[in-house]
């Protein structure tokens, strides 16, 4: 799989389709796994496991690196983690079954543990715009 670019807005997975309360994202970035499941921990821990937490992107990208001073050649190198692409607009976690303000709390706390800027919006907001 090659390293690709990520240009432009997402073009799926930019609509609440599950939950009331969700996590945007607003830039673009690789996220890997650990970030992922470090987010949805402090997430489920701060709802106090109330609720459903739905995680809308998936890291399917393989990212390998070389050991440091190897010559070039000699093969492709060791996987060192995966991680899923996020553009602009693509909704991240989705939260259903708490208040706005455990919603919001426990987002927020979420977005901390990622490296790119987000966004929380409601699905009543989608409705109106």
């Amino acid at each position: 799989m090659q390293k690709g670019r990520m240009k432009g807005d997402a073009k799926r997975g930019a609509t609440i389709s599950f939950g009331s309360y969700a996590l945007k994202a607003l830039d673009s970035h690789w996220i890997t796994d650990r970030q992922i499941e470090a987010a949805r921990q402090a997430l489920t821990r701060e709802m106090k496991r109330e609720g459903n937490v739905w995680i809308r992107i998936f890291p399917d990208k393989p990212i390998t690196r070389k050991p440091l001073e190897v010559r070039m050649g000699k093969g492709k190198g060791n996987l060192e983690f995966w991680a899923a692409v996020v553009k602009p607009g693509r909704i991240i976690f989705e939260v259903d079954g708490v208040t706005e303000a455990v919603a919001k709390a426990s987002l927020a706390l979420a977005a901390g543990k990622l490296p790119i800027k987000t966004k929380f919006i409601a699905r009543r907001d989608l409705a109106t715009a």
